[in-house]
């Protein structure tokens, strides 16, 4: 379930869905997702589908890692990109692999230790891995060219839109728990922050504090 056919297998499915950008595409090909599961799930890492990772938190699925990449991506380069919600770390290694410098906070640190070592594994050093409340972003290492949110508040967070830098982009689910959610991108301007709805989802929510263990 975790060779070249079965991935292969993912990125035509991700290709028919309308994921066009090709750099994307090949960074998810040659992303071994088995390595971010548990091994009782490794079996269904190229399924297109999120899966639990523990701590009530999931997983995202390969068609919405590969959308908000395209999107976050889509204006050009970014260099300095900040990652709400590390995760099992897949989107953060997916990232890494496409721009300059990404920095990656996690409210859950067993989940962050589990990311920080796959992330070795993979021998990806250009990431920079916070213990904090990722609503708040992390103002000390902005401003960034790009945001990228892996859960849902009810509303945009103030602190995230301040911390983008003139030109920067944030990609984020919005909505409230259990009810209908909407990917949005808002892009810093000369003008203001200029918003774009994309498309329904289905995030976790994003839960202010942290969980140390």
């Amino acid at each position: 379930m975790t060779s070249q056919r079965t991935r292969d297998r993912l990125i035509e499915r991700l290709t028919e869905q309308g994921i066009i950008d090709k750099a994307v595409l090949n960074v998810i090909r040659g992303t071994p997702r088995h390595i971010f599961l548990d091994e009782a799930l490794s079996h269904r890492a190229y399924e297109d589908s999120s899966l639990p990772i523990g701590f009530q938190q999931t997983l995202s699925q390969p068609y919405i890692v590969a959308r908000m990449t395209e999107l976050l991506l889509a204006n050009g380069p970014r260099t300095r990109v900040l990652e709400v919600g590390t995760g099992s770390g897949y989107q953060t290694a997916i990232l890494a692999q496409m721009v300059e410098r990404v920095f990656s906070v996690e409210r859950i640190r067993p989940l962050q230790e589990k990311a920080r070592q796959r992330l070795r594994q993979l021998g990806l050093h250009n990431v920079h891995l916070r213990h904090a409340d990722g609503g708040m972003g992390w103002k000390d290492r902005g401003p960034f060219d790009a945001i990228l949110s892996a859960a849902a508040p009810e509303q945009v967070p103030a602190e995230l839109l301040e911390q983008l830098a003139m030109g920067g982009r944030l990609v984020i689910p919005v909505g409230p728990v259990g009810k209908q959610q909407s990917l949005y991108v808002y892009d810093k301007t000369e003008d203001g922050i200029e918003e774009q709805l994309i498309e329904p989802v289905l995030f976790v929510p994003m839960v202010a504090g942290v969980v140390v263990a």
